[in-house]
């Protein structure tokens, strides 16, 4: 690869569709398919009950583990979120955020994004957030991908 041309990122974003069996079987999978080459960086972010599981499977491997969401605070009494302590716990090395369908389906704002943004990038230690980028969606910055040159 040429030095002065960026890596390839794929990330497998497993949704709410696998249960800790599946996940079992699809990490393995996917760490015994990458072979030897890194002309690709690769993630999976699995459901949240399921990272630990996978974190433990993907260790010493080339895939790195991800999630699909976080919530902007460090700990607190948010029911059924997960803050990006926890996320970094479990060996968690990108976050899923901005994504369509919670824009869509559970109203989440630009502004709300931001904050997690924000949040995820103070916390990171070393590690990236991964915000999804889609054209009917507004990044963090307002501007509309594919649309706002």
């Amino acid at each position: 690869m040429k030095p002065d041309m960026r890596q390839k990122f794929v990330v497998g974003n497993w949704k709410m569709y696998t249960t800790v069996a599946e996940a079992r079987r699809l990490a393995k999978a996917v760490v015994h398919g990458m072979g030897i080459a890194d002309r690709v960086s690769v993630a999976v972010c699995p459901p949240f009950p399921c990272l630990a599981l996978v974190g433990e499977i993907l260790k010493g491997s080339r895939v790195a583990l991800g999630a699909q969401n976080l919530y902007p605070e460090k700990e607190g009494a948010f029911t059924g979120e997960v803050s990006p302590t926890m996320l970094l716990d479990l060996g968690c090395k990108y976050v899923i955020l901005g994504h369509s369908e919670r824009r869509h389906k559970l109203g989440e704002s630009d502004a709300f994004v931001n904050q997690k943004v924000r949040v995820a990038l103070a916390s990171r230690r070393g590690r990236r957030p991964h915000r999804r980028r889609q054209p009917e969606s507004r990044s963090v910055s307002g501007h509309r991908p594919g649309r706002d040159q």
